[in-house]
């Protein structure tokens, strides 16, 4: 599921505090950057919640209706309403953790030395793709 959801940022001196009125999600980031990032995960991760427990996920607010002054944190500092772009379906993907099976092709000379070595070859595989990619495992 692909949407837009509109938020609540608030600047204090030391964190920018988020609201998702829509979903009642509080979280914060330590600047306007890591905000919308954190934001977007805590979106993507209440949906994705939602609709493995079967549950129906709001519809966003139209942003015109949304009052800063009535934010968890109106109080804490200089509030502003933005978009945040979501897409449960990329994110699911990101966090699937499960097993893919892949046939590879090594020659046999290799194959004979790494089972004398007891090595692990998917686990070598994965860690020479993570590297090549510069990506971390995400469990």
């Amino acid at each position: 599921m692909k949407n837009i959801y509109p938020v609540f940022f608030t600047k204090t001196d030391t964190v920018v505090l988020v609201e998702v009125p829509d979903l009642e999600i509080l979280t914060e980031g330590k600047d306007m950057v890591n905000a919308v990032e954190m934001a977007r995960d805590a979106i993507e991760l209440k949906c994705v919640s939602m609709e493995d427990d079967g549950m129906e996920i709001p519809l966003p607010s139209e942003i015109g209706s949304l009052d800063v002054k009535s934010g968890t944190f109106a109080e804490d500092g200089i509030t502003v309403v933005s978009l945040v772009d979501i897409d449960s379906g990329e994110y699911r993907r990101k966090i699937d953790t499960k097993a893919v099976r892949k046939n590879v092709t090594i020659p046999s000379w290799l194959n004979y030395e790494a089972e004398h070595a007891g090595i692990n070859i998917s686990r070598v595989l994965q860690e020479a793709l993570m590297k090549v990619l510069n990506v971390q495992r995400n469990f």
